[in-house]
């Protein structure tokens, strides 16, 4: 995975109301807003620095005698962030990986929860995960972007270790959003994102990936795509 790719704004977390007039929040309070600021990502291909006329000769490479040769041979096309496979054609295909690693740490980014610490958990509720395409000049079609949480330890996106909350719908190219946008959860996307924000003393990892495919007779794609995605949270002591 390349990190470079993909560059999203430094999460925090805001407070809302239920904060006591000195600033600290109230032992009494039932209910507090949470809201993480924007997290901003771009997916630009100048970072990959792909020669056009160097990825047909990789695509029009036959793997039909060795599937592996694909994986090998795929430096010859691109240097870092991509992966090469064989496809049904048994011809290679290049997979140009996006792949984030966001640290989040609730404590520090918001000194407020420092007053609750006695608190070994919050009751979470996630009100709303929304993204918007706010620029795109990329000449092909996104694939869908998954949104992953993870402890600090797991830094790449891996399903084994890391678990999906939600996945951004791909966006056709050239398309911007006319709004905010619901991301689509997966099943027990809301719950693992209440448990991880819930236990706000132990930091955790955000993760965003997906990989744009380049086939045979397909253009290397070019541009780039900005994109903010919005949590909003409440909880309860």
């Amino acid at each position: 995975m390349n990190y470079r790719y993909l560059r999203v704004a430094t999460l925090g977390l805001s407070l809302a109301g239920a904060i006591a007039g000195c600033g600290l929040i109230s032992s009494d309070v039932t209910d507090f807003d949470l809201k993480l600021p924007d997290k901003k990502f771009s997916i630009d291909t100048d970072g990959w620095q792909i020669d056009q006329s160097k990825a047909d000769v990789f695509l029009m490479q036959s793997c039909a005698s060795n599937p592996t040769v694909c994986s090998s041979a795929v430096q010859q096309a691109c240097t870092m962030g991509c992966s090469g496979t064989c496809n049904a054609s048994k011809t290679c295909d290049l997979s140009l990986d996006v792949s984030v690693v966001q640290p989040v740490n609730l404590l520090m980014e918001e000194p407020d929860l420092k007053t609750v610490s006695d608190q070994s958990v919050l009751k979470v509720a996630i009100d709303s995960v929304t993204y918007e395409v706010t620029a795109n000049s990329l000449n092909v079609d996104t694939p869908p972007v998954t949104v992953y949480v993870a402890p600090m330890s797991v830094v790449k996106v891996d399903p084994t270790s890391a678990k999906a909350i939600g996945t951004i719908p791909a966006v056709t190219a050239g398309k911007t959003t006319t709004g905010p946008q619901p991301i689509q959860f997966t099943a027990t996307g809301k719950t693992d994102l209440m448990n991880i924000m819930a236990t706000f003393k132990t930091p955790f990892n955000i993760l965003v990936g997906t990989s744009l495919v380049v086939t045979e007779g397909t253009p290397v794609p070019t541009g780039r795509l900005d994109s903010v995605v919005h949590i909003i949270a409440h909880a309860g002591l």
